[in-house]
């Protein structure tokens, strides 16, 4: 299996130029090979989202998921959006799109509220942490600080996922006493790989938001704990 791993950046609130780019990235990676493109957390919206939050927020089974389905013949692929419209609540999502479907949907179930990241002013809780069956093998979503509470990938793994996807909106903090989040990823990626014995996929975003800057650092680890 080859993976593309769509390290890049967006624009706050733009659905069109988000939507067009990461249509434009399927097509690439389609091209040169990939079976499965993976893109970072809320990357069809943006995070800083605030008060615009509920002008852009995107159905599942809206137009907008539906054309980035139909691209997604011959290639599967991993998008994060705002998902809302039915109903009062939102989700932080990501879809996995296969063969012009929407395969599976994971809403993100760890909102922090801590710092500049305030995502449960702005989001509801997911319920569900579920494996599921693509073409390519047995997959599951977890969304940033998702994958910082163990239980979730173990959940995850005991349902039968072989392979972890982790979407993330990961960005420096150099403020003193504070964790080197680039160190700390990799280490949190290499233990479920190796405990789990299973491929591990991490995908940040680049490019700044208002104070927050994306570092990037997306990377496959193998299951003997190796940067692929």
């Amino acid at each position: 299996m080859r993976v593309a791993l769509a390290q890049m950046d967006c624009l706050l609130g733009d659905l069109d130029h988000n939507v067009a780019k990461t249509k434009g990235l399927m097509a690439q990676g389609r091209d040169s090979g990939a079976d499965l493109i993976v893109f970072p957390e809320l990357i069809l919206t943006g995070y800083s989202l605030g008060r615009i939050g509920h002008e852009v927020w995107l159905n599942a089974d809206g137009p907008n998921i539906s054309a980035l389905a139909e691209e997604a013949s011959g290639i599967s692929a991993v998008v994060g959006f705002h998902e809302g419209g039915n109903g009062p609540r939102s989700f932080n999502s990501a879809a996995f799109l296969e063969d012009g479907s929407l395969l599976h949907l994971h809403r993100k179930l760890y909102l922090p509220t801590y710092g500049a990241f305030e995502e449960r002013k702005h989001f509801s809780p997911g319920q569900t942490m579920r494996a599921f069956d693509s073409r390519l093998g047995r997959m599951a979503i977890l969304i940033c600080n998702d994958a910082w509470q163990p239980s979730l990938p173990f959940l995850a793994v005991q349902d039968g996922a072989e392979v972890l996807l982790i979407p993330v909106n990961s960005a420096l903090d150099e403020s003193p006493g504070v964790l080197d989040i680039q160190h700390q990823w990799k280490e949190i990626t290499r233990f479920y790989a190796v405990m789990f014995q299973c491929y591990v996929v991490l995908v940040n975003r680049v490019g700044t938001e208002g104070d927050l800057c994306f570092w990037g650092g997306s990377h496959v680890m193998d299951p003997s704990g190796r940067t692929v």
